[in-house]
């Protein structure tokens, strides 16, 4: 196991894209590590898609690159992600790579480098989500829009303030809901900002064993569960997130336990919904990400391949969501409960 990071990172090296520079978010967190050597680069890419990375060291040791997102701003839904019955779901990616080190997850496959990109341009963000709500398909829903999906930008806050820039959006906008998911304990860095209709925080929970075997650097689940009651207290909608379940020996019972210690925890009426999920990962990512991590018993289990994805068998599957439906249908009524 590895212990929750207590620190922020500090990048010896800061690459920077020629023209993020000028863009007000460059210029703020270049201020904030004015010790970091800046490095002039034509194009990310350069520098995160090189061959011959070493991910594991880097992850150690991260730096941080500076760039101008190209179009496209928005991304469709795909069979991976939860769109808890929205239909109007899409996703976006301000910041690509994460401070936390999830063995399930699958960044641990799907980039060469574990360095941090962070898009400067917010603007042209902005701009496609307007637009993105005025052509929804459904006008009876909202547009709901993950921005986390690459990350957790929760845990980021501290170096690069997305999520206040996202919340200030979202609270311009009609017919928008932005869901923020992360493992973070850091709900301090939003205490002076006003919670909006229109934001989701969602915080993916896990049993302390799990937390342990598997989601390397992130906070343990009682400093989580003490996020997630501030939240609540200041006014945020909040969503549970069990994603994904992990088929570990005694599941069931781990898992029991671990959900009756978690409804005695938190005011379960205040809470918006609850999503389940259970392993699932892009072929071609789970063998690079088993290359890397090879030690990690994740990467031996027995999975289905289904459309280029691998998960749990039918049969599991199907034993998770019975399991925890049971559970939570003891605090929720069945339209706030979505599983994968």
């Amino acid at each position: 196991m590895k212990s929750a990071q207590n620190f922020l990172p500090d990048f010896s090296h800061i690459y920077i894209e020629d023209g993020a520079e000028k863009y007000p978010l460059a210029k703020d967190i270049i201020k904030r590590f004015p010790k970091a050597e800046k490095i002039y680069i034509p194009d990310y890419k350069t520098v995160f898609n090189r061959s011959g990375q070493d991910f594991i060291q880097q992850k150690k040791s991260m730096n941080l690159i500076l760039a101008v997102k190209k179009p496209p701003f928005l991304y469709e839904s795909t069979d991976i992600l939860q769109d808890a019955g929205f239909e109007n779901f899409v996703y976006t990616t301000p910041l690509l790579n994460c401070l936390y080190n999830c063995q399930y997850c699958f960044l641990q496959g799907m980039y060469p480098s574990a360095n941090l990109v962070a898009f400067a341009n917010e603007d042209d963000f902005f701009k496609a989500a307007r637009n993105a709500v005025l052509q929804r398909k459904n006008k009876n829903q909202p547009l709901v829009l993950s921005i986390s999906y690459n990350t957790d930008l929760l845990a980021s806050e501290n170096i690069i303030p997305f999520c206040r820039h996202w919340i200030e959006f979202a609270s311009t906008q009609s017919d928008i809901l932005i869901e923020i998911r992360t493992k973070s304990a850091l709900f301090n860095v939003l205490k002076n900002v006003k919670p909006h209709k229109n934001v989701l925080l969602g915080w993916t929970l896990s049993p302390q064993e799990v937390i342990e075997k598997y989601e390397w650097d992130t906070p343990p689940l009682d400093r989580r569960l003490n996020a997630v009651r501030q939240a609540l207290e200041k006014g945020w909608k909040v969503r549970l997130c069990f994603d994904p379940v992990m088929i570990i020996p005694q599941w069931q019972k781990v898992y029991g336990r671990f959900l009756d210690e978690l409804f005695e925890a938190i005011p379960v009426d205040q809470i918006y919904d609850a999503v389940v999920g259970v392993f699932r990962m892009n072929k071609d990512f789970f063998q690079r990400a088993r290359k890397r991590e090879p030690k990690v018993d994740i990467y031996y289990k027995d999975y289905e391949l289904n459309k280029s994805v691998l998960s749990i068998s039918e049969k599991v599957h199907e034993e998770v969501k019975t399991f925890m439906l049971e559970k939570l249908e003891q605090h929720f009524s069945l339209d706030l409960i979505d599983i994968w």
